[in-house]
């Protein structure tokens, strides 16, 4: 009874203790999944019938947006009040303290900065996929339990959003392979990414319009910036200069994430780690990794 106690020990201690391959994914597979990230994130704009799902991410862009400005005025010493984001796309965060000057344009070039930024990390680091997706989803629910608050007419929907994708992003980072993490977190980069930029382009043409309605109210952040910032350039200048930047940001993390390392021929640098299949043998032949039988022959189907 004790023998074949420890033998079962045994054993699972050392398949607890073997060490886990990397699996290489090449800047082709890398790009394939790029693309395809870029056909979903397209059928989701122009496709009625998948609107409802496009839905969500579009809150989510303006979680975001709120967040960014909310982020700034703590960086710059201010305090967060609370945000809030409506059933219509819009959403509003309430600050005290903090520079104006960096509060302001966080929202919009905060949101761009997001999508950028986790492309680029996704797509240079994809080894690191998962803890990624884990930090991105912790950091939403307790950014969501600190600052989400309900909008104007009651509605938790700032606090379903971040709970919800949070909850989401740490079920893929424990749950999901590593190539399906990869590709969701490339459509979430990708729809954040492109919506701050349209987003930003849709403001330079109605950014002067407060103008009309009157210098106490705020209907744009580029005109509030205009008026209690810098009001040498025009509101609609403003939005063009945030656009510019949005455009930079997401181009730079497309060209150092994919192109140069094409370009360069990093062809099988980026891997994600995979645990060893029971039928993968070690050896020393220079083929470790390599799908074998339980005879020790090369399995050539996996090709």
């Amino acid at each position: 009874m004790m023998n074949g106690y420890s033998r079962e020990r045994g054993a699972t201690e050392t398949a607890m203790n073997q060490p886990e391959e990397n699996h290489i994914i090449g800047r082709g597979r890398m790009l394939a999944i790029t693309m395809f990230s870029v056909l979903i994130v397209y059928l989701l704009w122009n496709v009625a019938a998948l609107s409802f799902v496009a839905y969500p991410f579009r809150l989510f862009v303006t979680y975001v947006h709120e967040a960014g400005h909310a982020l700034a005025a703590i960086i710059s010493g201010g305090e967060v009040v609370g945000f809030t984001v409506s059933s219509d796309g819009s959403g509003l965060a309430t600050t005290r303290g903090g520079s104006r000057a960096l509060i302001l344009p966080a929202g919009y070039i905060g949101a761009a900065m997001f999508g950028a930024g986790l492309f680029y990390v996704v797509h240079r680091w994809p080894q690191a996929v998962r803890w990624t997706a884990g930090v991105i989803g912790g950091g939403l629910i307790v950014f969501t339990l600190l600052y989400a608050r309900p909008d104007a007419h009651g509605a938790p929907i700032a606090l379903i959003v971040g709970l919800l994708f949070g909850a989401g992003l740490l079920a893929l980072a424990y749950r999901a392979s590593g190539q399906i993490t990869i590709l969701v977190l490339s459509v979430l980069a990708i729809m954040t990414g492109l919506n701050a930029v349209l987003d930003i382009t849709t403001l330079v043409g109605w950014a002067d319009s407060c103008a009309a309605i009157g210098r106490d109210v705020v209907c744009n952040d580029a005109y509030a910036f205009h008026r209690d910032v810098a009001p040498f350039l025009p509101a609609a200048a403003w939005a063009l200069i945030w656009a510019a930047i949005s455009i930079a940001l997401c181009a730079a993390s497309v060209y150092y994430s994919l192109v140069q390392p094409l370009l360069a021929g990093e062809e099988s640098q980026q891997v994600t780690a995979e645990r060893t299949p029971a039928n993968t043998t070690r050896r020393g032949d220079g083929l470790d990794g390599i799908k074998r039988d339980k005879d020790g022959n090369i399995d050539w189907s996996q090709f």
